[in-house]
């Protein structure tokens, strides 16, 4: 038979172990629940961070192709100015040169015969003779320009007299991938199609575009196990194969899964998701098993400029594992606990059986967790000492035990929270001490950077390129001296060599007493950024280019049209009159002052930069425009500060820049007027000129494009005057501003380093 003492101890040790069994079960289930939660909201944060990263990334394909579609559109109008409007007077030999004159792969004129629309001319052979009558939207888009010279269907790019369909597999040759333009305006009577090979817009998705980021994702998130674009215009439909030169075809145009994988697949709930979340328009949670493997799927819609709905497939596993370790955890250290307490409670219920029975109940009334009996005790032996202890002890237990339970709450939603921050997000984060050897680094750092956790742990990391050591040191200045530094862009070594762009964020770590003992690091990939940064620039280096020679073709067509005219007069006469022959030098003079004033500005000529006296300058430029002025009725005035300091530039050109300037606000005063030059120091490093005149004034709608090419309202100016100023002025660092109001005049400032 036991002893009290014995089962005393047997039964405090049975409560404990009930009491840690709950709290055990209490917190598995608890946790799950919160982890599954938690989950959730990670998924549709990782949602929506995917639907505006590949809203981006389509919205830059979708633009990529748009400039490839104005390009053919430029194409096209270049091509028909220098082809005759009748079809029968153009030979596929003249397309084929025309072709590679104009950039462009080949050249195709399309001719309505009935109801159908038929090649018949082309630079390419394999064009010649196809029809599009089977050509769904295409056709229809050809029998729209024929008819009214403008595309009204939804699909492709649609511009004045012009229509491009979007880039896919072309008829002719199916493994090439093309981008093709159509013009029509009823001066031809065909339709010019120049076409291009769009292989880039498809490798854009593949390297940058959507599929790779899709890709990266997955890769970055390993838990993660497929995301799936679905295009509701064609999802739950029979594919359309088309067969082009006997090859089977699937469109570019035409695919219900767009970008990603659908490995994962649920024939019977997926369609039904995929219809409630677009209608819907929020996202949608389930959880299921597919290919034997417990999964949670997030269904997300996006509208761009058609409706997508995506998935997000996540490994349920992922959250049963770590669960399952904690709860081993919890349970070892229960049964350590209950041992403890066993033996423990043995020996203390050994002393105080020799002790007063209130006393016990006491301590078995704590030891079940309650803490409200008082000991009736009032004695001032060792035992009434002892019954006032015990009453202590049960009041302050509860107030550390309530106090320890809140805590450990605290801590374990802390250390969980910050875990999980600093494990799964994208950033690579890195923490080094002040000697620069790393104690701490997450997995997203092993991956940008190829160094595992056992290669850097303890070491330095070497991954700074030698350009880039001198901004290193000064970064870590700055944060040993308490700043931080935040998004720097840099460029660092991986392990295996390779450069990559970085966006970087460095904080200093203090201890309790406010000491910096460590430099945190977090990196940012930027590299697919600036990517495509470059290739917008190129586009907008491409489009200026295209409006530049455009501009200069029209300039100089005006004279060679009347020196043509001329030509022709003397191959049919025989003769020309000296006022015929005047003319055409005056064309001539034009043309060549047009390609002079554009070589300035296309080439500058080397700079001489040395003092200059502008008050000078100015004056020689009065004197050799007065007569002119007076011609006009104009009164040219100078005001200047005395003392004025000099200017470091070159005189000619600054001379040039003045004639300019003063020879336009001569001219605004046809009937008379005064032209006021104003020279004074505006500070203490710049020089201020002010050209005002009482001319007809510039609209506000006007001062916005002086300076652009070809831009003038003269009868006979071209616009380049002040495009070569402006440039002359930003190359002496300077500036040049305009104000203008109609009727008042118009004041020209400017400012001129010393």
């Amino acid at each position: 038979m036991l002893s009290i003492k014995a089962k005393l101890s047997f039964s405090i040790s049975i409560i404990v172990a009930i009491i840690l069994a709950l709290s055990t079960s209490l917190y598995y289930y608890s946790s799950k629940s919160e982890s599954e939660a938690n989950l959730v909201t990670q998924l549709n944060n990782i949602a929506k961070q995917i639907s505006h990263t590949v809203e981006a990334s389509e919205n830059a394909l979708q633009y990529m192709e748009d400039t490839l579609g104005d390009k053919l559109r430029i194409a096209s109008l270049a091509a028909k100015e220098q082809l005759d409007p009748d079809i029968n007077n153009v030979t596929n030999e003249q397309l084929v040169s025309l072709s590679a004159k104009l950039g462009v792969d080949h050249i195709t004129l399309w001719q309505r015969v009935g109801d159908d629309v038929i090649v018949a001319k082309s630079s390419d052979p394999s064009e010649i003779g196809m029809s599009s009558k089977t050509w769904d939207y295409w056709h229809v888009a050809f029998l729209q320009l024929f008819d009214n010279q403008v595309v009204t269907i939804d699909e492709g790019q649609k511009l004045e007299n012009y229509w491009s369909g979007p880039f896919n597999f072309a008829t002719s040759d199916p493994s090439e991938i093309r981008k093709w333009g159509y013009y029509y305006d009823g001066s031809t009577n065909y339709i010019i199609n120049p076409y291009v090979n769009a292989q880039v817009l498809l490798d854009f998705n593949y390297t940058i575009g959507t599929n790779a980021i899709v890709n990266k994702i997955i890769a970055d998130q390993p838990d993660i196990l497929e995301i799936t674009g679905f295009d509701l215009e064609f999802y739950g439909k029979d594919k359309i194969i088309k067969y082009k030169q006997g090859i089977p075809v699937y469109n570019l145009d035409v695919r219900e899964i767009p970008f990603g994988d659908y490995n994962y697949r649920d024939l019977i709930n997926d369609p039904v998701n995929i219809w409630e979340s677009n209608t819907t328009g929020k996202p949608i949670t389930v959880k299921g098993t597919v290919n034997g493997i417990p999964v949670i799927k997030n269904f997300i819609p996006i509208k761009m400029n058609k409706t997508y709905v995506f998935s997000v497939i996540f490994d349920r596993q992922a959250i049963q594992r770590p669960i399952n370790e904690l709860l081993v955890l919890q349970i070892i250290i229960s049964l350590s606990l209950v041992l403890i307490t066993m033996i423990a409670s043995y020996f203390i219920a050994g002393f105080m059986m020799r002790g007063l029975n209130q006393i016990m109940r006491k301590v078995n009334a704590i030891a079940a967790g309650n803490f409200h009996e008082v000991i009736t005790i009032r004695s001032n032996d060792e035992f009434g000492l002892l019954a006032s202890r015990v009453d202590t002890m049960g009041s302050n237990l509860k107030h550390y035990t309530a106090e320890l339970k809140t805590t450990a709450e605290e801590l374990q939603s802390t250390k969980q929270y910050l875990e999980s921050f600093v494990n799964h997000t994208s950033d690579a984060i890195h923490v080094a001490d002040l000697e620069g050897k790393i104690i701490k680094a997450n997995n997203a750092f092993e991956k940008m950077y190829g160094w595992s956790q056992e290669e850097t742990l303890g070491k330095p990391l070497d991954h700074v390129p030698a350009g880039y050591a001198s901004s290193h040191l000064e970064l870590e200045a700055i944060v040993l001296s308490g700043g931080s530094v935040t998004d720097f862009e840099t460029i660092r070594f991986t392990k295996s060599g390779d450069l990559i762009d970085l966006s970087i964020t460095i904080s200093p770590i203090r201890d309790e007493q406010g000491a910096i003992i460590a430099i945190a690091t977090i990196s940012r990939n930027i590299t697919s950024r600036k990517q495509t940064e470059e290739i917008i620039r190129r586009s907008e280096k491409l489009s200026v280019v295209g409006q530049i020679a455009a501009g200069v073709a029209h300039e100089v067509r005006n004279p060679l049209t009347t020196l043509r005219g001329f030509v022709q007069l003397q191959k049919q006469t025989g003769t020309l009159s000296p006022a015929h022959l005047e003319v055409m030098l005056g064309e001539l003079d034009q043309i060549n002052m047009i390609v002079s004033e554009f070589l300035v500005f296309a080439k500058p000529q080397a700079n001489h930069y040395q003092p200059i006296d502008v008050l000078g300058l100015v004056s020689d430029i009065m004197l050799l425009l007065d007569s002119e002025a007076k011609l006009s009725s104009v009164q040219l005035v100078l005001l200047a500060d005395a003392e004025l300091p000099r200017v470091i530039g070159e005189a000619s050109q600054l001379k040039q820049v003045f004639v300019n300037i003063m020879k336009n606000g001569i001219e605004s005063m046809p009937y008379g007027g005064t032209l006021t030059i104003q020279i004074k120091s505006n500070t203490i490093d710049h020089i201020l000129l002010q050209f005002i005149d009482q001319g007809c004034g510039i609209a506000e709608a006007d001062l916005l494009r002086l300076g652009e090419p070809f831009f003038t309202k003269k009868t006979n100016g071209n616009g380049l005057g002040l495009m070569v100023s402006q440039q002359i002025i930003a190359a002496h660092k300077g500036t040049i501003h305009f104000r203008s109001e109609l009727g008042k005049g118009t004041c020209v400032e400017i400012s001129l380093p010393l």
